[in-house]
């Protein structure tokens, strides 16, 4: 007897505390379903539901084998549709969320080219600057940048995103350029309100990584804002190049302290740990990967690094 087909009579079974649900489900007779179940509690030696007249429900160990046996019908079903499907024939929804200014700059045209590919693919994209639950508000996948603090669930890096320090030149003309990173202290500095240190900035200084302590009277959890706010010649930012890479090439910002540069941030996509990834999840997430032009990571030309 099917191993695969015991397991899956056991988990319909279990999940619908009903043998003549799961039966009806697998186009099979109840007493079919019952033996499947019953074969599988020998086989293992240990039984897995609690059986009466008018209830079906499960022992711990049943509810322990339904908890690792579902991840391995989902991906032996996952296993048929990919070898039954090509790639091109992807279709569903794909639930995204995606920090605001990378993902209307940076995200969006890799989404739209992905679109372009899979025509039967749906992608809800959401724009958010805030941490959103991935789990409880249903998204298949999140895209992040900075520290990646949620052990719970699974990150793939896409790539990184450096963190640049700019000016305008206004601003530096008025109040003098800042010859090292400590003499930030005496400049206006827009504080990232998403770091839990935003008055701490961090640079390489004699092959080690010092914190220098910056301050300022705006505090924002939106880079793109902190980036529009600099090129206004009201004070010095620290954003991710994405947001200020057109401003640096056109001069309306400079980079300041490029040799001075941390290690940048990582763009992961995260999606949850026991949720079994779907193909065109998984297709997503893989084209993610593939895209250059998706991170500016080793392509820093686009960074103006002309000394102010």
């Amino acid at each position: 007897m099917d191993k695969i087909d015991r397991m899956r009579a056991f988990a319909l079974v279990a999940k619908n505390a009903s043998f003549t649900i799961a039966a009806t489900r697998m186009g099979r007779s109840s007493r079919l379903v019952s033996k499947y179940v019953a074969d599988l509690e020998n086989a293992l030696g240990v039984q897995l539901l609690n059986r009466t007249t008018r209830s079906v429900s499960l022992t711990d160990a049943g509810a322990t084998y339904l908890a690792m046996c579902e991840p391995l019908l989902e991906g032996f079903d996952e296993l048929e549709e990919r070898i039954r499907s090509d790639q091109a024939s992807l279709h569903g929804v794909i639930h995204i969320s995606a920090p605001t200014g990378f993902g209307a700059l940076r995200l969006a045209p890799s989404l739209a080219r992905f679109a372009s590919e899979h025509p039967n693919v749906e992608l809800d994209l959401q724009f958010s600057d805030r941490r959103v639950s991935i789990i409880e508000e249903g998204f298949d996948l999140a895209i992040r940048i900075g520290p990646m603090r949620d052990s719970s669930l699974r990150v793939r890096k896409l790539g990184h995103m450096p963190l640049v320090v700019c000016a305008s030149p206004d601003y530096l003309e008025r109040v003098g350029t800042p010859d090292h990173p400590h003499a930030l202290l005496a400049h206006e500095c827009i504080l990232d309100g998403n770091n839990t240190e935003p008055t701490i900035w961090r640079f390489h200084i004699n092959g080690q990584i010092e914190a220098v302590p910056v301050s300022g009277r705006f505090r924002m959890n939106a880079p793109a804002g902190a980036a529009h706010i600099a090129a206004s010649g009201v004070a010095i930012a620290r954003c991710p190049a994405y947001t200020v890479a057109n401003a640096l090439d056109s001069g309306d910002l400079v980079e300041l302290f490029a040799e001075n540069r941390v290690s940048p941030y990582v763009v992961a996509a995260l999606f949850p740990q026991n949720r079994h990834l779907s193909t065109r999840v998984r297709a997503l997430i893989d084209h993610l990967v593939g895209d250059a032009t998706l991170c500016l990571e080793g392509s820093l030309s686009v960074i103006n690094k002309r000394s102010p």
